[in-house]
């Protein structure tokens, strides 16, 4: 079936966000990084005004800045709908209201369509989605996956994640990949079968404790490399 725009729900999180998701130090700023399905996040746009090196993939990149635009006023209400209905799933510490989280992602989103038709001209944003990506072996220092993988284990298979991780892997040296949770808060169903087979298939893997919580209990994330 074809990807169509109608099926996005562009949700774009801040460079601080990123920054504390993946416990990325400072001295890691200069590596070069892989963002899996960032879709309108500001990461790269910042890293960009920073000097860093970051290439970004999701299949949203095949529309043009004003179609992404578009399709954002047009599920910006329905989410920050859903969000006050299930306030409970959310820790308001880092992002103190629903008020102020609507804030923040229009100005991560907002920074992102900045910078959107020069990134694409510069490839810095590659229309691609897992499990294949059209990348070198190690053309990259570290892979981040943001709010995908784990996120929707309702509707992406067992199968499909060591698929996806493998392939991150054979790019980038070191995988990192944010929540480990499911839509609902609680624990991905398909988290210690992927750990236990990513182990088992060679990989280092380990579950590291970040300075972030917005979905309760997701201040996890996955890191994975080849021994």
């Amino acid at each position: 079936m074809a990807f169509t725009l109608e099926k996005v729900v562009p949700w774009g999180r801040s460079f601080n966000e990123y920054l504390a998701m993946f416990a990325l130090a400072k001295k890691e700023l200069r590596k070069r990084f892989l963002g899996c399905c960032d879709g309108p996040a500001s990461f790269n746009c910042m890293m960009k005004h920073r000097g860093g090196h970051v290439v970004s993939v999701d299949p949203i990149y095949r529309f043009s800045a004003d179609e992404i635009r578009n399709r954002m006023d047009e599920t910006y209400e329905e989410i920050m709908e859903q969000t006050r209905k299930n306030k409970n799933e959310f820790v308001w510490r880092h992002i103190s209201s629903v008020k102020e989280l609507g804030k923040v992602r229009m100005a991560a989103m907002n920074n992102f369509l900045s910078d959107y038709v020069a990134g694409l001209k510069e490839g810095r944003y590659v229309d691609a989605s897992l499990p294949t990506l059209p990348f070198k072996a190690r053309e990259f220092d570290i892979a981040l996956c943001s709010h995908f993988l784990f996120l929707y284990s309702e509707h992406l298979s067992e199968d499909f994640h060591i698929q996806s991780i493998e392939e991150l892997c054979r790019v980038a040296s070191e995988v990192r990949i944010f929540p480990l949770l499911e839509l609902g808060a609680k624990k991905s169903r398909h988290l210690e079968t992927v750990v236990d087979r990513l182990e088992k298939g060679g990989f280092v893997v380990d579950i590291k404790k970040v300075p972030y919580e917005f979905q309760k209990g997701g201040n996890e994330m996955l890191r994975v490399r080849l021994q």
